[in-house]
């Protein structure tokens, strides 16, 4: 099983950039990751050759646009193993997939009924939730993370009783990087009669959304965390949920008929999507999932494990270095503090020497109190980075090391 990481770098033309006089090694793929040229060629190409707006136009423009961006929702629906391609949803991205749902969500709920989310989630995936309870009356309550990084089953399971409405989790942690059990723990929601929905942020990302093996109602993801152009995300959900789930915003396509005191929704999926769409965006989404769908799955993952293993074992030989979050199954993502200095002023010293990481706290404040850290440090590995780009950082990390003490 071979892997040409160096065939696959030629792809991205960013990575042929320098940055502060030093080649740049991008380690920041958990936040976005960089695009291929094929995508980026797929949004010139529709701002060139077919610029026009989808379903209404008789013209040709508007009738090669509408069949690039339907298109794409095929290939999504693909992608994911939606059984339906009414199920596929275009959104701006994740945090409004979310959004969607929990504006639903909050109309639905009473107060007794309670909604559960977890001590990982990212923010989009717990203020919405929040707010949706407070204004129902109902209740959130949370699953714990152990010490190793991973949501803590038994205490899960306890949360699970009649109230329980609504459930929530990430398929993997931003920040640890852990891959939780998704299918396992939407079983034993469905015992109770919940809703599920998956933060697929960064699962989706690694070819894992795989929405009826799961089990799932709702699946939400980001097109420029798998390659694509920001702007432009999709929420899937079931059939039998959406058709009845309450609309989001009104205007435009999500219209079937109106009256001047009235209006009717039109079908899935296009009664969630008003206005305008991102077509250009949803053209880009779709070749970029074309083309990660066309790479050998089995020896991207051994690749992207391969980095991990490379990182976390110069991590753990790294003097002051403490790696947060060591979950048995985990992506490459490598979250971490250094004694010398606070992540900030880490993040600015890599930065000089071209070295691109994420640090703060990371969109999971509540999950840096767990760890009883202001923030971290984290480096995250994708199918174009190399040992190379680890011992890079490593490198720049001991001269940062070295200007800290």
């Amino acid at each position: 099983m071979s892997f040409d990481v160096v065939a696959i770098r030629e792809q991205f033309p960013i990575l042929k950039r320098q940055v502060n006089g030093k080649p740049l090694v991008y380690l920041d793929n958990a936040a976005t990751t960089q695009k291929p040229q094929c995508v980026i060629d797929a949004m010139v190409d529709y701002y060139s050759n077919c610029n026009s707006n989808v379903h209404r136009g008789a013209h040709f423009l508007a009738d090669q646009a509408t069949r690039g961006f339907e298109n794409a929702r095929d290939i999504i629906q693909q992608f994911i193993n939606a059984p339906k391609r009414e199920e596929v949803i275009w959104t701006t991205g994740t945090t409004e997939s979310i959004n969607i749902v929990a504006n639903g969500l909050r109309t639905l709920l009473s107060p007794g009924d309670e909604v559960i989310a977890t001590e990982m989630d990212h923010h989009a995936n717990l203020v919405t939730w929040q707010h949706a309870c407070k204004e129902a009356g109902a209740t959130l309550r949370t699953v714990p993370v152990n010490d190793a990084g991973e949501l803590d089953q038994a205490a899960y399971e306890s949360l699970l009783n009649e109230n329980t409405k609504f459930v929530a989790f990430p398929h993997v942690s931003n920040v640890l990087g852990t891959i939780n059990p998704v299918k396992s723990m939407t079983e034993k929601a469905k015992q109770v009669d919940a809703l599920v929905l998956v933060d697929g942020a960064q699962g989706a990302a690694h070819g894992w959304a795989d929405v009826q093996d799961i089990g799932c109602d709702f699946y939400a993801f980001s097109a420029h965390k798998i390659y694509g152009p920001m702007g432009i995300g999709v929420l899937w959900g079931k059939e039998s949920v959406l058709e009845n789930w309450p609309v989001w915003r009104t205007g435009g396509e999500m219209i079937a008929t109106v009256t001047l005191q009235d209006a009717t929704w039109n079908v899935l999926p296009y009664r969630f999507e008003a206005g305008t769409p991102n077509v250009g965006g949803a053209i880009a989404m779709g070749e970029a999932v074309r083309w990660f769908s066309a790479l050998n799955q089995d020896a991207v993952l051994a690749h992207e494990n391969a980095l991990l293993a490379y990182a976390t074992e110069k991590a753990q030989a790294f003097e002051g270095l403490t790696i947060i979050g060591n979950a048995i199954n985990k992506i490459g993502v490598l979250s971490f503090v250094l004694e010398q200095g606070h992540p900030a002023d880490l993040g600015f010293l890599l930065d000089q020497q071209g070295i691109a990481i994420r640090t703060g706290d990371l969109c999971a404040q509540p999950l840096m109190s767990r760890f009883n850290v202001p923030g971290t440090a984290r480096a995250s590995f994708s199918i174009y980075n190399t040992f190379d780009d680890i011992d890079a950082l490593f490198v720049a990390l001991n001269k940062a090391k070295t200007m800290l003490s």
